[in-house]
Parts: structure tokens; C-alpha cells; sequence
């Protein structure tokens, strides 16, 4: 059986550049239909962009003037090369972003990473990524049916009946965040319910760091992650070999330095920019707000494309939170709503194994309500629980900061 999901993994790396350099005039000519790239590409040849010199000059689009395009031109923000009505699927992501996917097999190139973790034809599948409105569960599951998994489609909590379905169907494999594997594994030790057929896992959505893989890895499930965005699909990664993430054949990388559009020297440290071939929602220099570093040689697996880091935190102050996003932006609402409230920060740490948040507010006259309140809004705004501590004017230091991601990397 063959280690690779097809040829073009292991393609020689400049045989690569070349055919998707070709490729990519023919791309944006398509692009530039749409009014949205029409009015961000102004001015631009396509035929002109045939190297990533090239590629580098063009303007790069951030996630946050996306978000606001598509308050300005619903629902995408012109950006869509086909109407809605051609889209196979309409969805929403917290922001809120808006997203369609198209029809075609495996639409979001999600197939590469499920092979290389280690799913083949005939496995069963279990599926814990979130289904309603958000892409993430279509995402992961498209990937595995384009091997040819069979998928329980069972989204996130219900553990109880999580717990039941891989007694009864005894799936091999596992798609999810890492932390709800790790309340899978948990519940069902504490239950006495055997879900030993969970050989091996693709996780994304959350953090990974080294003592969760060891963790679950000496609970018998070898876990790989992968990195995705709903506008990219899957942008990069892990194979057996663990060095670093491999991106994706249908997109092209950069790291540039973070605020500009400027390519970095491999190995040090910038924003993802992403392009990618897709012609029903093109990305032409998408601007992620994720930072991480090109790592130099090919993986030890054989795939030949480029390999970065991983994820090394954002170039802005937005964050993933269990597998959803959270933004300045939501937690200047919750402030909003509290006239009370001054200068606040959202810590974000790791506790037991989890994904944790503390909003800290400063308040000169604290009181139990506003707690209690606060907690409300914060889990109305983000969709997630937190904690809220109360502090004293002049507390919190004034940088700017809203959000402090202070979880291990790696």
C-alpha cells in the first residue's frame, strides 16, 4: 500500500513551483471576475504573476477586512466567483465569517491529511467536529470520504452517546479536537466502556501540546494534527515522520513579515499568507493572522513540499479557544454592555488539559451581579464558558492588549 495519496507529494520541489506558478495567471484571471478581487487586484496582469517575487507585490486581503467586505457586499464580499445558489453549502463561522462550500470531491483538500494519519479505504471514521453552521465537521469528513471512510457524523458533546456509537460501530479512527478525544478517553475509563478500536487521530482546532500527544499516545491513539481555516480549507500537515506540518498541494504558502506583505527569509518567524487554486472562492494572498516559520530540507516521509512549523501563535490578537475563534472585537461587545467595566484582558491558558479563559475587568466598585453578568455575556458573545475576575483600577498594564494567549506552544 502505497505511503503517499498520490504523486504530487513527492513531486521535485522545483517541478512543483513551476507547474503551480504556471497555473496561477489562469487562476487569477478567473479570480478577477468576481468584483471583489476585480476591485482588490486593480491594476494587476494577471499574466505577469508567474513567480512568487511576483505573487509577493500583490496586495495581501487580512481575515479582518474580509470580515468587513462581507458586511459591505453580503454575503462573501464579492469575493465568490459563483452566485450562493451554486454553492453546495452555506455556512458561518463566529465573527461572524461567512463561508460556502462547492460542490466536487474532497472541495477542501482535506483527503492528504487524513491519508497521511494514517485512514484508508473501508475504516469507520468518528467525527466530532461541529456540524451546525460551522464548516469544521464538513471539512474533516469530506477528506474522509474522498478515501473512502465511512463517517459517524457526531459532532461535539453528547458523550454519553459519542460512547455508545464507538461500542457499537468500533471506529478505528478519530477526527476532532484533542481535547475532546481526551474527554472520550476519560469518560468512557470512568464508565467502563471500551473504545480500544481508536487506533489513530487527525485533531485540529485546538492546542497540541507535547504532554496531551504523549498522553493520549500511551492511551494507544496516535494523534497528527493539521492545520485548517475555513476559507483555505486544509492549509498544512503532520505525517508520521513529526517534523514539522506539510502544506497542501493545492495552495501556495508564504510567511511574511507580520503587518506587511513582505516575504521573511526561511526559518524566521512571520504571518501565513495563503493562495490557493480554488475556483469557486479563490484566496489571493489571504492574510491569516497565524505566525510560523519555514522549516528547511524535506520531511522524512518522502513528501517533498515545503514544511512549516506549525502554529507559533498570531500575528494579531485573535485566538482559537476549543476549536472557536475569539476576537478583540467580541470582547470590546461584552465591554460594551458594562459601563461599570474599564480596561480588560482575556488570559487564555491550558488547565487539566483544556482550553481555559479568565476575563480580568477592572472595576472600582465590584460586586457578585457584574461577575455573574459578565460571565453571561462573555459566553453569549464568544460561545464559550469562562471565568471573570473583578480587579482594581490601574491593574491591568496599557499595551493595547485585550487578548494574552498564554498557552504553551508546542
Amino acid at each position: 500500500m502505497s505511503d503517499h495519496y498520490d504523486t504530487l507529494e513527492t513531486r521535485e520541489p522545483a517541478a512543483r513551483e513551476r507547474e503551480q506558478f504556471a497555473k496561477l495567471p489562469e487562476a487569477l484571471t478567473q479570480a478577477i471576475v468576481a468584483p471583489g478581487w476585480a476591485r482588490q487586484l486593480a491594476g494587476v496582469d494577471p499574466k505577469s504573476v508567474t513567480s512568487r517575487a511576483a505573487l509577493a507585490k500583490l496586495p495581501v486581503l487580512r481575515k479582518s477586512e474580509l470580515l468587513a467586505r462581507q458586511k459591505e457586499t453580503p454575503p462573501f464580499g464579492g469575493f465568490n466567483t459563483r452566485p450562493p445558489g451554486r454553492a453546495r453549502r452555506l455556512m458561518m463561522s463566529p465573527g461572524p465569517i461567512f463561508e460556502p462550500e462547492g460542490f466536487g470531491t474532497d472541495w477542501w483538500g482535506c483527503a492528504r491529511a487524513c491519508f497521511a494519519a494514517g485512514f484508508r479505504l473501508g475504516d469507520v471514521v468518528l467525527n466530532s467536529f461541529a456540524y451546525h453552521l460551522t464548516p469544521g465537521g464538513f471539512i474533516m469528513e469530506s477528506g474522509a470520504a474522498a478515501i473512502g471512510c465511512a463517517v459517524i457524523a457526531a459532532g461535539p458533546g453528547n458523550t454519553e452517546q459519542q460512547l455508545e456509537a464507538i461500542a457499537h460501530y468500533r471506529p478505528v479512527a478519530y477526527l476532532g479536537t484533542p481535547d475532546f478525544l481526551k474527554i472520550l478517553l476519560d469518560a468512557a475509563a470512568q464508565a467502563g466502556k471500551d473504545v480500544s478500536s481508536i487506533k489513530r487521530a487527525l485533531v485540529s482546532g485546538a492546542a497540541l501540546p507535547a504532554t496531551l500527544r504523549d498522553e493520549l499516545g500511551g492511551r494507544g491513539v496516535a494523534v497528527l494534527q493539521c492545520y485548517a481555516t475555513a476559507e483555505l480549507g486544509i492549509v498544512a500537515y503532520e505525517s508520521a515522520g513529526r517534523e514539522g506540518m506539510i502544506v497542501n498541494e493545492h495552495l501556495i504558502l508564504e510567511i511574511v513579515r507580520p503587518g506587511t506583505g513582505d516575504p521573511v527569509a526561511d526559518g524566521e518567524v512571520g504571518e501565513v499568507v495563503v493562495t490557493t487554486f480554488n475556483p469557486d472562492y479563490p484566496m489571493i494572498r489571504l492574510a491569516t493572522g497565524d505566525l510560523s516559520a519555514v522549516l528547511p530540507g524535506a520531511s522524512p516521509c518522502g513528501r517533498t513540499n515545503m514544511r512549516i512549523k506549525g502554529w507559533m501563535g498570531r500575528a494579531d490578537q485573535t485566538t482559537k479557544v476549543k476549536g472557536m475563534f475569539v476576537r478583540p472585537e467580541q470582547i470590546a461587545e461584552v465591554v460594551r454592555r458594562y459601563p461599570a467595566v474599564g480596561r480588560v484582558l482575556l488570559v487564555v491558558t491550558r488547565a487539566s488539559e483544556q482550553d481555559a479563559m479568565v476575563l480580568m475587568a477592572e472595576c472600582a466598585a465590584p460586586d457578585a451581579s457584574l461577575v455573574e453578568a459578565l460571565t453571561a455575556a462573555v459566553q453569549s458573545v464568544t460561545k464559550l464558558r469562562g471565568e471573570v475576575k473583578l480587579v482594581a483600577p490601574g491593574t491591568l498594564p496599557n499595551d493595547g492588549k485585550v487578548i494574552a494567549d498564554e498557552r504553551p506552544v508546542g
